[in-house]
């Protein structure tokens, strides 16, 4: 039952992350570029906008998190900045999966260094919403029918 609880924090906490990691992405990326005295927007346009960002982001984050995840659960970390350097590197690997890869000589064409900035810093922030609502208690579920030796 422990597990089952462990996994609907887990699915619930993604979401959350990938949620406030869109609206990171929105407004850093978005809003810049408008001028907003003279920009009509609707709320139409804004849920649609948010909409993709959050697809986007929750599409392209699921692998790397997913193995941050099982990383912390199965070594029982709990430390708030490995959930941020987690995030910040799911962050980096959604970013590189919109850029480029030339094979011929290994690099990445067409990096924007401010879109990579912004797409870590959501990464780091949606790893600590992940944090406050599921990895504070990693790995505890495992630890609920053991008998206290000692």
């Amino acid at each position: 039952m422990a597990l089952i609880i462990r996994l609907f924090a887990t699915f619930f906490g993604f979401l959350a992350a990938c949620f406030v990691a869109s609206m990171v992405v929105l407004f850093a990326l978005l809003f810049p570029e408008m001028d907003l005295q003279t920009l009509d927007l609707n709320n139409d346009t804004m849920n649609v906008i948010a909409g993709f960002g959050f697809l986007l982001i929750s599409g392209f984050a699921l692998v790397p998190a997913l193995i941050a995840v099982l990383i912390t659960e199965v070594f029982s970390i709990r430390s708030l900045l490995i959930y941020a350097v987690f995030g910040g590197i799911a962050g980096l690997c959604s970013y590189l999966a919109f850029v480029p890869f030339d094979p011929a000589t290994m690099t990445f064409d067409g990096i924007v260094r401010r879109h990579l900035e912004v797409m870590v810093g959501a990464g780091i922030l949606g790893g600590v919403v992940y944090w406050l609502i599921a990895g504070h208690s990693a790995g505890k579920w495992r630890q609920t029918g053991a008998p206290n030796a000692g």
